[in-house]
């Protein structure tokens, strides 16, 4: 990911069809700015972080997909997050780049697990996260919002 990709970002962070699993609040430009912002730290940080990923056929960004280091319940984990346009959906592509990015982890990078953190009412992340070989593991409280968490071991 690179600090101009935030207007592409944009497209899908202010699509109400995404931002539904997050309460339905769009980005505006300014929040993309720093969402973007604090990914390039993460990559500076750790060396990696969400790629963006692109349509081979036309150089479109069309999603995100990639890891971030965070902190669940006291405990240090590693999440694999994805996120795509909505016109892009049901097309695999999700899927394809999880298992890229959960095999980047487990074989690059010598992680031991992945977690996904997943709204209860996104079902298709669900199943994308069950797809790569992930679990429902746990329930947990984020943000004063309840999450499923998908875990799965190298």
């Amino acid at each position: 990911m690179r600090a101009d990709d935030v207007d592409a970002l944009l497209v899908i962070f202010s699509d109400p069809q995404v931002m539904v699993s997050f309460d339905g609040v769009l980005f505006d430009r300014s929040q993309m700015e720093r969402w973007v912002q604090r990914n390039l730290n993460h990559q500076k940080q750790f060396g990696y972080g969400l790629f963006s990923v692109m349509d081979r056929t036309n150089g479109w960004l069309i999603g995100d997909c990639g890891l971030e280091h965070m902190e669940i319940d006291g405990t240090r984990e590693t999440e694999l997050g994805y996120d795509f346009r909505s016109d892009y959906w049901n097309q695999g592509l999700a899927t394809e780049a999880a298992l890229a990015v959960r095999d980047f982890a487990f074989q690059r990078l010598k992680l031991p697990h992945l977690i996904s953190l997943i709204r209860q009412s996104n079902i298709p992340s669900c199943r994308v996260a069950a797809k790569i070989g992930m679990r429902q593991s746990a329930e947990v409280i984020r943000y004063g919002k309840l999450y499923w968490v998908y875990k799965i071991d190298a």
